[in-house]
């Protein structure tokens, strides 16, 4: 699931990126709120967490700023002020929940899966193409029934391509989307990665599934 997470503390910042990746998640940071919304208005996120208190522009009026419909993402605002005033603004603003520092970071954790298992109009949350899983809570996919056994990137590339079935993605979009968009890894890495994410596909009876569109990129028809 890619993340955004909007907190103008540097330690805090890093901090949360690393233990968010580390469970998971492709993170961008912005540590401010006008940088937010311009991340919000170029990227599709799955969930934001939110400090309140930032520069330039608040938490509330990123909250307000944010884009509705189907690509608005799940919010989850950590603030320290914790008056229930405050918890009621931003929750009538468009937050969905709200956790007050200090916390504990496993609790975060918690709340962003508890937000991901909030059913979305568009889509169901298990997503299947003929004999294919794929289940983004479990963190796992399967063939048939049986598990396919990919690496965290290899799952979120698998991802990407079904939820927007007929759509191709170049190398550095998908590089964006399941690692970060300020991340050093290179675009190149995409290319190994698709190969062996084919190999396992190949190996369980699902040759061909991940089609390469010249001049595109790659997508699942």
């Amino acid at each position: 699931m890619k993340l955004l997470l909007v907190e103008d503390s540097e330690r805090l910042r890093q901090t949360l990126r690393h233990g968010l990746h580390g469970a998971g998640f492709a993170v961008d940071t912005a540590s401010d709120g006008v940088e937010a919304t311009g991340y919000l208005g170029s990227y599709d996120y799955d969930l934001v967490v939110l400090d309140l208190m930032l520069p330039r522009l608040d938490g509330i009026g990123v909250l307000r700023a944010m884009p509705a419909g189907d690509r608005r993402p799940r919010v989850l605002v950590l603030s320290a002020r914790d008056q229930v005033s405050d918890r009621i603004e931003a929750l009538n603003a468009g937050a969905d929940d709200y956790l007050v520092k200090p916390f504990a970071f496993d609790e975060l954790v918690a709340r962003l899966h508890a937000l991901a298992r909030r059913p979305q109009q568009a889509q169901p949350l298990v997503l299947s193409h003929g004999r294919l899983a794929w289940d983004p809570l479990a963190q796992s996919a399967s063939v048939d029934g049986r598990p396919l056994p990919l690496t965290p990137r290899e799952f979120a590339v698998l991802g990407l391509l079904l939820r927007h079935r007929g759509r191709a993605f170049s190398r550095l979009d998908i590089l964006e989307r399941t690692a970060g968009s300020d991340s050093d890894v290179s675009d190149r890495s995409v290319e190994v990665l698709v190969f062996g994410l084919r190999r396992k596909l190949d190996a369980a009876g699902l040759p061909g599934l991940i089609e390469t569109r010249r001049g595109a990129g790659y997508l699942i028809p």
